[in-house]
């Protein structure tokens, strides 16, 4: 049965969805945080913090994991030397996603920031 099996599929197609993942990743490690839709943040919740548990143990295959679900050289390099080392001792809760009081103007979806917590 096929029950339950629809979390986070965000009403696009599976490659449209898997690149948008990807490109929400690589803009999370290069800024920090970014403002999305609530949705696209919860989605992005679960991806960014098992590449973030991935890279607390720096080796080459976990290098090369990362960029075989990222693809992105610069944004895997970062993740490794400067994110991954400051949750070293933290066994998980990487993000922290904020809701924003008002809808994105022409739709009024409701968005969110999504950061890596301190």
């Amino acid at each position: 049965m096929r029950h339950g099996k629809h979390k986070n599929r965000l009403n696009v197609s599976p490659d449209h969805r898997k690149s948008l993942i990807r490109n929400l990743c690589i803009e999370l490690i290069d800024h920090g945080k970014i403002k999305t839709t609530h949705a696209k943040s919860k989605a992005l919740k679960s991806s960014i913090e098992k590449l973030v548990t991935i890279a607390k143990e720096d080796t080459v295959a976990n290098r090369r994991l990362v960029f075989s679900k990222i693809n992105n050289k610069p944004a895997v390099t970062k993740l490794f030397a400067e994110i991954a080392p400051k949750f070293k001792t933290r066994p998980g809760g990487y993000t922290r996603i904020t809701k924003l009081p008002e809808g994105r103007v022409g739709d009024c979806a409701k968005m969110s920031f999504i950061s890596f917590v301190e």
